[in-house]
């Protein structure tokens, strides 16, 4: 994947001011999404990890609305891509079309042409047309003819997908899973947000008068911001553990890829940064290893028999696998060891569940 420079992104933000322009983000989504804060950072955080959010369950929940409230939250190019049975791979990627005038071709710029790509019902698209996202969602470039086009930061796919109805559709291949940072599921309200819901929703769609908070500059320096988050030794151990778990467990005949441990680490610095820290902890490894995990791995028949899901077997592995004993202490950690040995290391504290 091509990396931009640190000049091309823009500088560091400090603390408050990542604080507050991600908060502002947030908020925002908020006045559209009712009840679901997790999700909604969760989604942020992919944004701000480089990397693209599947957006999977039953109709109505809500999972085009996230996608198009985090689009018009940010002042940058959106394009939405209603997926068809008879969608082309050039009206994804762009085509090059005769010029009669100038008698040669020229390039007209398909969808992914844009910051944030909204698909929505991307599994009723033919494999052909899916694999047109291949190449730009993990090089953030297209290809066209003989000639690479680079795509602009941000870039963001977010796609829905319905995994009930599946008479007409096309299920994603592995090779489009695993470019898909993370996998969420919107899930159903509870009673008080969705009669929230019927207040604000009721009479007008406050989609429709949702205003950019942020704009292509800022998120740039978002995203320069968690790049710099500390990640100690000990962490990436275990997000190698974690990854190395799914490939040697029974119940799995495909286990995570090493592009999943790369975003699995990403992302944890993104939930670290919106968390108020400079350094990730392997709670934040624990929270992610689902959404960024289980989607990319393949249940043995005996599994799917067995009716288990691929999230309950990512979460056992979760369970099972030690914490990090100890840890060489961040230099970006300003908390006092809980538990010192003299040499300025702390042990980590068991998740809570």
């Amino acid at each position: 994947m091509t990396q931009q420079t640190w000049d091309e992104l823009g500088g560091v933000l400090p603390n408050d001011e990542f604080r507050a322009a991600s908060d502002a983000i947030v908020a925002n989504i908020e006045k559209v999404i009712e009840g679901k804060t997790a999700t909604v950072r969760l989604a942020l955080a992919v944004l701000l990890a480089e990397g693209h959010l599947l957006i999977e369950d039953v109709p109505g929940v809500g999972k085009t609305k996230l996608a198009k409230a985090l689009a018009r939250s940010i002042d940058c190019s959106v394009r939405r891509i209603q997926f068809t049975p008879d969608l082309l791979p050039s009206d994804v990627t762009g085509v090059s079309v005769y010029n009669q005038e100038n008698r040669d071709f020229e390039f007209r710029p398909g969808a992914v042409f844009a910051n944030l790509v909204v698909g929505d019902e991307i599994n009723r698209a033919s494999p052909k047309t899916q694999s047109a996202l291949l190449e730009c969602m993990e090089e953030r470039q297209v290809t066209v003819d003989g000639t690479t086009y680079e795509l602009q930061t941000p870039f963001m796919v977010i796609a829905t997908q319905n995994p009930i109805e599946m008479e007409g559709t096309y299920p994603l291949p592995e090779a489009q899973r695993d470019r898909f940072t993370a996998r969420i599921a919107m899930g159903y309200p509870d009673p008080g947000a969705e009669l929230a819901m019927l207040d604000v929703h009721g009479a007008r769609d406050p989609l429709d008068e949702l205003r950019p908070v942020a704009d292509a500059v800022t998120v740039r320096q978002l995203i320069a911001t968690v790049r710099n988050v500390h990640v100690a030794d000990a962490v990436k151990q275990y997000a190698v553990d974690l990854v190395t778990a799914t490939r040697e467990a029974p119940d799995l005949r495909l286990g995570a890829s090493p592009r999943a441990a790369l975003q699995l680490l990403r992302t944890a610095r993104a939930v670290a940064a919106l968390e108020g820290r400079d350094y990730v902890l392997p709670d934040d490894l624990q929270v992610l290893a689902v959404p960024v995990l289980a989607h990319r791995i393949i249940p043995t028949a005996d599994a799917q028999l067995s009716r288990r899901t691929t999230d309950a077997i990512v979460a056992e592995l979760v369970h099972r696998l030690p914490l990090p004993h100890d840890r060489q202490r961040s230099p970006y950690d300003t908390r006092p060891p809980t538990q010192g040995d003299g040499n300025g290391r702390s042990q980590y504290e068991p998740r809570r569940r």
